[in-house]
């Protein structure tokens, strides 16, 4: 009863006038840059992340999430109308959505995922109403070797789910611990890595790295690409959204199914929304009796995956927030925001700002309910933004992305990091390398090393403390087994590669 009582507290403070409006502002952008392929929720965060420097810090956290969760919405339209997934995590809804829309079947594909999208979500919130704040007081036990451990065990993991393996996942997470060292050292106070460059005094800047990485990045490799020169897309109309019986009745189970395991796997640190849409189409094609019309625009190879990428999406507020470790890379971005205005994401975290914690809850509620509302009626709008030339889009997005950046220090010097970060991040594509431990090891690495001198400080220098503790023990066997069944499926991936030429 205490969370029910705690939610309606954050009602109260979600439902003021200011609150809503940023709420709106993020859940429409998100759903406006989700629609767009190639932009998603990453390059909208970190452009206008530097918003939430001059507003509260509840505000700036409702409008960043709305984003977030906003653009899972989105992302299913360009996926479904033109086969190109507007986000990471709804490429697999392409498999099944792009074919119903060559059936004619498109409006209720939108509809479809559109319901998904909503039922995901509330799975996850009624998770985060009563699972959080368990997993918060089970983290006040938790010392400092604990959570290093669970910090790699989130770097482990993030790495262990990129597309090109685990390798070269752990390189790039090993790339961004070591971005992450260059500054001031707050134990001694001297500099690491700055090259007598007075301007790394401080760091490289995160936002600069996320808008370098994902956004410029992103644009230079769609330019020339098929999304950035894509036709005329299918008209749909409010009347042609009406799925037929037989559709609404493959939707309920597969629903339910995606919501629960996407709640499950985004409540783990480090895997965010694709990993669980994906696994949730692997569990539907497993259980169904007709496996075989999957791929051919079947039901529920939308409604699964669409329900788990908006729940994990959700989840992952659970261990940004209770734990503190980032549950993907774009948490990562919004835990920098927090910890910009001297809120540091932790156990202690709902017990110190109970209003910000369950107002942001509240308002995941009120913008689904948002997004509901909304995506339907301006189906129109989003297949004729989907028209529009990228040639003048693109211009648009590098010179926000440049305002964004500069405004966060008013440096010349950070644009300069988002050029540096845009050329390093479209080379790492050609190489196939992702981006996104890279970011997520850069955010994490400060305080892995806080926490790794701090529990060698109290156990005198002996390592031993990362295996005598049971907690900090387990989380490393985890890590270990991580590895270990990456290394062991991708051999075997490649040994039946070989078999089958």
């Amino acid at each position: 009863m205490d969370g029910i009582a705690q939610l309606l507290a954050g009602f109260a403070s979600a439902l003021t006038l200011s609150k809503l409006g940023y709420c709106f502002f993020g859940v429409m952008m998100g759903m406006l840059m989700g629609v767009l392929p190639g932009i998603g929720a990453m390059a909208t965060i970190a452009m206008l992340l530097p918003i939430t420097f001059y507003v509260p810090p509840d505000s700036g956290l409702i409008m960043l999430a709305g984003i977030y969760y906003g653009a899972q919405y989105g992302g299913s339209v360009a996926s479904i109308l033109l086969n190109l997934p507007g986000t990471p995590s709804s490429a697999i809804i392409c498999l099944d959505g792009y074919p119903m829309k060559n059936q004619g079947r498109a409006g209720p594909a939108i509809f479809l995922t559109t319901i998904a999208s909503f039922a995901g979500s509330l799975i996850a919130i009624a998770l985060l109403v009563g699972a959080a704040p368990s997993v918060a007081r089970l983290a006040l036990k938790f010392g400092a070797a604990d959570y290093f451990s669970l910090m790699i065990v989130g770097l482990v993991a993030a790495a262990s789910l990129t597309r090109f393996g685990i390798a070269r996942g752990l390189a790039m997470s090993t790339l961004g611990l070591a971005l992450g060292l260059i500054g001031t050292d707050v134990a001694t106070g001297t500099f690491r890595y700055t090259f007598d460059n007075m301007q790394l005094a401080d760091g490289l800047s995160v936002v600069a790295m996320a808008m370098g990485l994902f956004g410029v990045a992103e644009i230079i490799h769609m330019v020339g690409t098929r999304a950035a020169r894509h036709g005329a897309v299918t008209k749909v109309s409010l009347r042609d959204l009406v799925p037929s019986r037989v559709d609404l009745e493959q939707t309920p189970g597969p629903i339910v199914r995606g919501g629960l395991l996407g709640a499950v796997v985004g409540a783990l640190p480090g895997t965010g929304a694709s990993i669980g849409a994906f696994m949730a189409y692997g569990l539907e094609k497993r259980i169904s009796r007709e496996p075989e019309k999957f791929g051919t625009g079947h039901v529920p190879g939308i409604v699964a995956p669409e329900a788990a990428n908006n729940s994990a999406a959700q989840a992952s507020f659970i261990p940004t927030l209770t734990l503190g470790v980032p549950g993907d890379p774009v948490l990562a971005l919004m835990m920098t925001a927090l910890i910009i205005h001297g809120i540091q994401p932790g156990p202690t975290m709902i017990a110190e700002y109970p209003d910000i914690y369950w107002g942001l809850v509240a308002s995941f509620v009120i913008g689904n309910v948002l997004l509901l509302i909304l995506n339907l009626p301006l189906i129109g709008i989003w297949v004729r933004l989907l028209q529009v030339s990228y040639r003048l889009l693109f211009p648009v997005v590098i010179t926000l992305i440049c305002i964004g950046v500069f405004a966060v220090g008013n440096s010349p010097f950070h644009v300069m990091q988002v050029v540096v970060f845009g050329i390093v991040g479209y080379a790492m594509r050609l190489v196939r390398l992702e981006p996104a431990p890279v970011l997520l090891g850069f955010v994490l690495g400060p305080m892995v090393e806080e926490n790794f001198r701090r529990a060698l400080q109290l156990s005198r220098g002996d390592l031993m403390v990362f295996l005598e503790r049971p907690a900090s023990c387990t989380m490393l066997a985890f890590a270990l087994f991580i590895v270990l069944f990456s290394l062991w499926t991708s051999h075997r991936n490649a040994q039946l590669q070989r078999v089958s030429q």
